[in-house]
């Protein structure tokens, strides 16, 4: 059923299940929110959403349309309520913008106060909470919680995980991890999803971008940048453009300005990450070398999952380091080795678009003897911060660079591993060729792309009908491992993001993020793939030089030795 009402002078119809703040969104009508998230829904206790109907002030986001209703968004008895919301949130709130992780546009908070010239004057030091700083990718700053219970949904409604709660302590309401842990204690996966919807800067990553620029000015070390796939097409829209739009040549260009010896890109060992998986698959599927199913290893977010909640599955998942690590490791033995500078002297650079990348390369298992696979991670949004720190004016970055030879090629069957679904479509496209003899010669499985929860199919590869699942969130993975362990489904292959989406919406990812944005990112990967001349792994010349000069082979000796890693119960 519609209705008729009027906003601010429109005549407009409006759907019985649609509350005034959802239509006013889709008419272009500024209501401001804190407690509001296009996925998750409103939270309804900011009560900056106020709207005047016939004299009485509603909260628009839980409002329902009555026919006839007159609405008014912006009246002097609407506007004087919204002063007085932010400024009882100021009086608590620090005042320490210009050092805020969230400060320049991605504070929601500060964008409201700046609207209704709300000026924060507390000049005391507020330090109620003590900082939670000993998370790997996240750190929590209560002091800054404007109580919007963003947090507490994501967790909960997405990820499944509910790490979060919100509590009532002497009559004051807080919202803490639950038992009294810290995110390190508990069982937080670093995701990162808690930190986009954060409207301040109570949630953020952990910063590892000031390190970085003192060391890019000042070590005499041999600096090697690798970029994530999803990355190419998302950090544009820190520069205003348009979600999706491939900015390559322009990232390379930043790079080199800001002073790496080397840039290369993660798309190369993404690939190398299929030689390696594809052929691990085709032992445990083909030769019965391995528990089955097997499970993709590239998202430390999963990682962490399985082994915090679900140990009993740690054999089923791939032994492959990720691509990232991956990367890190051939930086230090292959990259060392032919050009003949010491492992000690390189330092890797990962520009990723997650905050569990950070704990990965923190891993004991990803480091040997004191040296690190991988030195240093800084996120898209980082990635973003440090190039305007530096003055660089992105938009005029030629547009015909790019990566540096060596390690620098990639297909894009490497580049859709950014997408969900991306790492199952380009193992199948080698592991069918490798398996048929190249008889079977299928580039694009439709059916596994997409934002489904859970995607499945039957892939025909010659020897074996193999059953494979494409799995979007934690939440969407508690469910599936729970079917499994009661005997109710049955697969050989899935692939895990911890993140809906993939790697396109990691807890990195540029803010704002919603579902239409992450459709465009991935459109834009994909029509990356649809156009490329190189659509296959096993068809990259780096790639090939790599094994033919290095490897020798997948899942051999020395690719073991470097490339593959072991997991335990944590």
């Amino acid at each position: 059923m519609n209705f008729q009402i009027e906003i601010d002078g429109i005549l407009t119809e409006i759907k019985s299940t649609q509350t005034i703040l959802e239509r006013c969104k889709e008419l272009g009508i500024n209501i401001p929110t804190l407690c509001h998230h296009d996925d998750l829904g409103s939270q309804k206790v900011c009560g900056i959403c106020i709207v005047e109907c016939d004299g009485e002030t509603l909260k628009s986001c839980e409002t329902y349309p009555k026919d006839k209703m007159v609405i008014k968004t912006r009246t002097p008895k609407i506007i004087k309520e919204r002063e007085r919301i932010l400024k009882n949130i100021m009086k608590n709130h620090p005042n320490d913008c210009l050092t805020c992780e969230k400060s320049k546009g991605d504070c929601e908070l500060q964008n409201i106060s700046f609207e209704y010239n709300i000026i924060n004057r507390n000049l005391e030091n507020i330090k109620k909470y003590p900082l939670d700083s000993g998370s790997s990718g996240i750190t929590r700053n209560m002091n800054k919680c404007i109580l919007c219970e963003k947090c507490v949904a994501v967790c909960k409604k997405v990820q499944g995980l509910e790490i979060y709660e919100v509590v009532e302590l002497n009559g004051v309401k807080e919202i803490i991890i639950k038992d009294g842990k810290t995110l390190e204690e508990s069982k937080c996966v670093s995701c990162g999803q808690c930190v986009k919807v954060c409207p301040v800067g109570a949630l953020t990553e952990k910063n590892s971008v000031t390190e970085l620029n003192k060391l890019l000015k000042s070590s005499e070390k041999h600096i090697v940048v690798q970029m994530a796939p999803a990355i190419k097409h998302t950090i544009g829209e820190e520069f205003f453009l348009a979600p999706g739009i491939d900015v390559t040549s322009k990232m390379v260009g930043a790079l080199k300005k800001l002073g790496f010896d080397k840039v290369f890109s993660t798309d190369f060992s993404a690939d190398v990450t299929i030689m390696e998986e594809g052929s691990e698959l085709i032992q445990r599927v083909i030769k019965g070398d391995g528990k089955l199913p097997m499970f993709t290893s590239c998202c430390p977010g999963w990682v962490n999952y399985v082994e915090q909640s679900y140990p009993s599955f740690i054999e089923n998942l791939s032994t492959c380091k990720s691509p990232q690590q991956m990367f890190g490791a051939l930086a230090k033995s292959y990259y060392s080795d032919t050009l003949n500078i010491p492992k000690e002297d390189i330092y890797v650079v990962s520009i990723m678009p997650c905050t569990a990348k950070k704990g990965e390369s923190e891993r004991a298992e990803m480091q040997k003897n004191g040296i690190k696979d991988v030195d240093l991670v800084i996120t898209t949004r980082e990635f973003a911060k440090l190039i305007k720190m530096n003055n660089i004016d992105f938009n005029l970055m030629p547009n015909n660079l790019t990566y540096d030879s060596f390690m620098g090629l990639g297909s894009s069957a490497g580049r859709i591993f950014g997408s969900s679904g991306g790492v199952m479509e380009a193992a199948l496209r080698t592991v069918s060729h490798i398996l048929t003899n190249g008889q079977l010669n299928q580039i694009e499985f439709q059916n596994l792309r997409g934002f489904e929860n859970v995607k499945s199919a039957e892939i025909d590869l010659g020897e074996k009908i193999i059953k494979v699942a494409v799995i979007n969130g934690i939440g969407s993975a508690k469910k599936v491992l729970d079917a499994i362990i009661n005997k109710e489904v049955s697969f050989d292959f899935i692939e895990v993001m911890a993140c809906y989406g993939g790697c396109i919406s990691g807890g990195g990812a540029p803010i704002p993020d919603n579902l239409e944005i992450r459709k465009s990112r991935m459109n834009g990967m994909y029509l990356f793939d649809s156009t490329s001349n190189l659509r296959k792994s096993h068809e990259n010349e780096e790639v090939s030089s790599l094994y033919k000069n290095y490897l020798k082979e997948p899942c051999g000796h020395k690719s073991h030795h470097i490339l593959h890693t072991t997991y335990s119960k944590k």
